[in-house]
C-alpha cells in the first residue's frame, strides 16, 4: 500500500484539497469531538481541512469533510442523537453525493487506527449493511485514488 505522504502528494496534485488545518482547529476539533484523531487523520488534516477527490466539490462522488463537518453518523443521516438510531462511535468522514457517508468507528482501532464502515442512509444503521469496508483511512484513500472515481467497495 502506498505511503501516507505518497497518498497526500497524489490529492495535492491530482484532486482538489482545502487548506491545511491549524494545530488548533484540531485540538478543538478533538475536545469537541471527545476522541483524538488517529496518525492517519491527523496526517490528512494537517495537510489539508477537507477534500473532493476526481472531481469540484459541488459534483465529487467522494468529498472527505471538514473537520467542521464531522459529526455523529446517526445525527448526519438520521437527524437523532438517539441511540435507536445508531452508534455514538460512529462519525461522518466523507460524503458520497448520494446522501450516503463514509463512517469511522471511533470505538475501536486496528493496527492503531479506526476502521471506515459504508453507511447508506436507506438502511441505515443496520449493523449488516452498515460494513468495514476499508481497515483505515489511509487503505481507504488508497483504494479510492485508484477506483477512478467508482465507489471501489460496490464492485462486483
Amino acid at each position: 500500500m502506498p505511503s501516507m505522504d505518497s497518498l497526500l502528494a497524489e490529492v495535492s496534485r491530482h484532486h482538489y484539497p482545502e487548506p491545511p488545518a491549524t494545530p488548533e482547529q484540531i485540538a478543538a476539533f478533538e475536545a469537541r469531538a471527545g476522541w483524538q484523531l488517529d496518525p492517519d487523520l491527523r496526517a490528512f488534516y494537517l495537510h489539508c481541512n477537507g477534500a473532493a477527490l476526481f472531481r469540484p466539490r459541488l459534483t465529487a462522488n467522494y468529498r472527505v469533510l471538514s473537520l467542521d463537518e464531522i459529526r455523529r453518523g446517526r445525527a448526519a443521516i438520521r437527524g437523532s442523537e438517539s441511540d435507536k438510531d445508531g452508534p455514538a462511535s460512529w462519525y461522518t468522514l466523507l460524503y458520497l453525493q448520494d446522501g450516503d457517508y463514509i463512517l469511522a468507528d471511533v470505538s475501536r482501532k486496528e493496527g492503531g487506527r479506526y476502521p471506515l464502515l459504508d453507511a447508506f442512509h436507506e438502511t441505515f444503521p443496520d449493523p449488516v449493511e452498515t460494513r468495514q469496508i476499508a481497515a483505515s483511512f489511509s487503505e481507504f484513500l488508497a483504494k479510492a485514488l485508484a477506483s477512478g472515481d467508482d465507489f471501489f467497495w460496490l464492485d462486483g
